[in-house]
Parts: structure tokens; C-alpha cells; sequence
């Protein structure tokens, strides 16, 4: 994390790191967490960056449409309207989606679309992970959509996107999930992102939220249970992994027994957004609302999981 840094009146710290390649002066993402933190709870939205380079949006075949296609649009909004109203802390990337995918290893890269030859002892006989589909580390294609670019990248600007955003976002995003679980003894990561409407299957309605924890693997099964008992006295229609499970982000930074917990929450983009699919929509109050109140519910369960596990700890060390 560099030094900008400002504090502000309600004891929010606001914090810029990381820098994007080809944008001078232009922060990778803001961190705000509060002094002491109030809720054990990260928001982070890694895919709603719109900090788009003149060079990267000259390599691009169709900037406009491509960029609209690639973005959580306007999430960063969900998400500063849920961390205003609840006091989690709030992790926001500025790096387009297009640029870099903070959702993916950096191992998950097609060299094909890079001109320069990969690393020395680099596997490069198959594509493995989302590259195989085009949207690896950094996207090639979009189905129905085709290539992006209108030629490779240089291995050095993948390299400094990797340096320069990748791994200083995760390493904020680590430092910042663990000091929460150190000051309340559990923290949870809720990786925030938008999908395109779903279709209804038989009578049930389209799920407009779709909670993902890996099957399992990145949260605990009370929290999940929380977050669903919540949406159902909502009547907000959601569904649990299917068809979005949760990515390398949860992968990279859940840590169940250590008690640090990951959920993925997509959120049905014409649920907050206008008929377009492009500018924040009348129903904006409405999901702000919806959410603020899954979290505010989440972190009590957070908070009590964080007091078991002290109790927990004495009780072994007494033994």
C-alpha cells in the first residue's frame, strides 16, 4: 500500500494503492477501512474499474462495447452505498477488467496473445483455467463478441500489470481481511460483482442474487445459512453457486479454520441498473437496501463466530 493516505471526519482512512500502467498518477484501487473497525466485514469489488489507459483503449478492437461487456458496471456504487450504511470496510479496483482480472492466478494467461516468450519454466502446452474460454488473467475474447484486441501485448506490460495491480491489490485485500479477523477473531470477504439477468427455470423466478462459496470450501456453513435465510424473508430470489461458484479470489484468501471467510454475492445487473444495462436505475435504493441489510446480519454471525473461537483458543490452552 503506498502513502496516500487522508483520514476523515467519521474516522474512515482512505487509502489509494497500487498504480495503473500507461495512467500516470492514477491510483490501481482505494482502500477505506474505519479506525477501529466497526464490523468484521471486507466488501470488495475487484471487476468495476473504469480507469481505462488511451493505450489500452487504442488496443482494443471495439473499446466502447467491449469495456460495457467486461465491467461489473457500477458495483464500486453498490458497494460504497452498502459500506456507508454499514461500516464494513471496502476494497474498490480502478484497473479495468479489460486491463487486468484481479478474479484470476496470474498463472492463467494465454501466451498466445502475448509477443514476447513466457518466463523460463513456464507450462504453455495447454491453457489452463478461464484462458481456455478467453478470459484468463487477461481477457483475449467474449463469446459472441470474439478477439478484443487488435494486437498482442508486450510481456513487460503484462508483467507491470501484474506488479502494479495484481499483487498489490491482494496483498491489501490479505492484510486488510486478516486485521479484521485479529481485532474480532473471524472476518468475512464478501467479493461483490454483477451478472447479466438470469432466465427463470419452471416456475421458480430468476435468481437476482447468487451467493458462491466454492461448494463449501470458503465459508462457513452457518454464515451461508445466514446469508440464505435473510434473502428468503426478503423475498429476494437468489441461488446458491450455480451457475457462479466463486473465483481465485476466494480460492487465494478464504481460510476457514483460520477463520477467515469468502463469499462471492453476484447481483442481477437489472436489479440496480436502468433498462440499458449502462447508468445506475431507479431500483439502485432498493438493492442498496437489500444488501446493507445481508451484511449487517452476516456480520453479527461473523462477530459470533469470532467470540466462539476465542473461547475455543482458552479452552485448549487451559487443557
Amino acid at each position: 500500500m503506498d502513502s496516500r493516505a487522508k483520514d476523515t471526519p467519521d474516522s474512515r482512512i482512505v487509502t489509494a494503492g497500487g498504480r495503473i500502467p500507461g495512467q500516470p498518477g492514477a491510483p490501481a484501487f482505494t482502500l477505506t477501512v474505519h479506525d477501529p473497525s466497526s464490523i468484521p466485514v471486507l466488501v470488495s469489488v475487484p471487476h468495476s474499474g473504469r480507469a481505462y489507459p488511451p493505450s489500452l483503449i487504442e488496443g482494443m478492437r471495439h473499446p466502447a462495447h467491449a469495456g460495457l461487456r467486461l465491467e461489473d458496471r457500477y458495483v464500486d456504487v453498490l458497494g460504497k452505498r452498502i459500506a456507508d450504511e454499514t461500516g464494513a470496510a471496502l476494497l474498490v479496483a480502478h484497473a479495468p477488467r479489460a486491463m487486468i482480472d484481479l478474479n484470476r492466478a496470474t498463472d492463467d494467461v494465454d501466451w498466445e496473445m502475448v509477443s514476447t516468450p513466457p518466463p523460463p519454466g513456464t507450462a504453455t502446452a495447454g491453457l489452463a483455467g478461464r484462458a481456455r474460454g478467453g478470459l484468463g488473467l487477461v481477457p483475449r475474447r467474449l463469446p459472441g463478441f470474439g478477439e478484443l484486441w487488435k494486437r498482442r501485448i508486450d510481456g513487460a506490460d503484462l508483467s507491470a500489470r501484474i506488479d502494479d495491480v495484481h499483487e498489490p491489490y491482494h496483498r491489501v485485500l490479505g492484510e486488510t481481511l486478516t486485521a479484521l479477523r485479529d481485532r474480532w477473531g473471524a472476518a468475512l470477504l464478501i467479493d461483490l460483482h454483477s451478472m447479466p439477468p438470469l432466465r427463470a427455470r419452471g416456475a421458480e423466478p430468476a435468481a437476482r442474487i447468487v451467493v458462491g462459496d466454492r461448494f463449501g470450501a470458503s465459508c462457513a456453513g452457518e454464515l451461508v445459512g445466514a446469508a440464505f435465510g435473510y434473502l428468503g424473508r426478503s423475498r429476494m430470489p437468489s441461488a446458491h453457486n450455480r451457475p457462479y461458484a466463486g473465483g481465485y479470489v476466494l480460492e487465494r484468501h478464504a481460510a476457514r479454520k483460520a477463520g477467515l471467510h469468502c463469499l462471492q454475492i453476484e447481483v442481477d445487473r437489472s436489479s440496480y441498473l436502468d433498462s440499458s444495462l449502462t447508468e445506475p436505475g431507479p431500483r439502485l435504493d432498493d438493492m442498496t437496501d437489500v444488501l446493507a441489510g445481508l451484511v449487517r446480519r452476516l456480520a453479527g454471525e461473523v462477530a459470533e463466530l469470532g467470540r466462539e473461537g476465542d473461547s475455543d483458543r482458552w479452552r485448549m490452552a487451559a487443557e
